[in-house]
């Protein structure tokens, strides 16, 4: 057994500390030694986005990451990105457009589109296809999905302009 590593990291706004072996994967951690499932295994060679995690802000496959790379920097995966109550306007408007079937690959979905949106608060359709075109899907396919981060990326904007006082659940 190689020597285990020890990483400091903050996943999700908490702080985290794990041991890991120098190989190991990021999502192999996160999933096995940390108890977050939400990033899936597919593919495990980066081609489907189903372990997709956002790594000081920029999109990552976990499964190609390694886990010492978290080392002093912030994570974000699927559990981190619902607000305390609630859903994210992402994850509602995948409820929505019925932009799931099998759930397989909705993580990496929301992530990628939660990286997107974080890089450009209004994409046209054509940036959000190119920027999932790293997500696999096998069930639903893509229109539904496109349709639900364009009404997300819209509900979102609104709310940012909305007056003060008048946000959703501000009262």
């Amino acid at each position: 057994m190689a020597q285990r590593v020890h990483v400091h990291t903050q996943i999700n706004g908490e702080e985290v500390e794990f041991l890991c072996e120098p190989r190991q994967s990021l999502l192999e951690v996160l999933r096995e030694t940390l108890g977050l499932t939400g990033a899936k295994e597919a593919c495990n060679n980066g081609n489907c986005g189903a372990c997709n995690v956002i790594l000081d802000g920029v999109l990552v496959n976990a499964c190609l990451a390694l886990a010492v790379e978290a080392q002093g920097r912030s994570l974000l995966t699927i559990e981190g990105i619902a607000p305390r109550q609630g859903l994210h306007p992402l994850q509602e408007e995948f409820l929505q457009q019925a932009a799931l079937q099998c759930g397989i690959c909705t993580p990496g979905f929301i992530v990628s589109a939660k990286a997107l949106l974080d890089h450009n608060p209004n994409p046209s359709e054509s940036e959000v296809r190119h920027w999932l075109a790293g997500n696999l899907c096998r069930c639903t396919g893509y229109d539904k999905i496109v349709r639900a981060v364009l009404a997300a990326a819209a509900r979102l904007n609104d709310s940012a302009h909305a007056p003060a006082g008048q946000m959703e659940g501000i009262t």
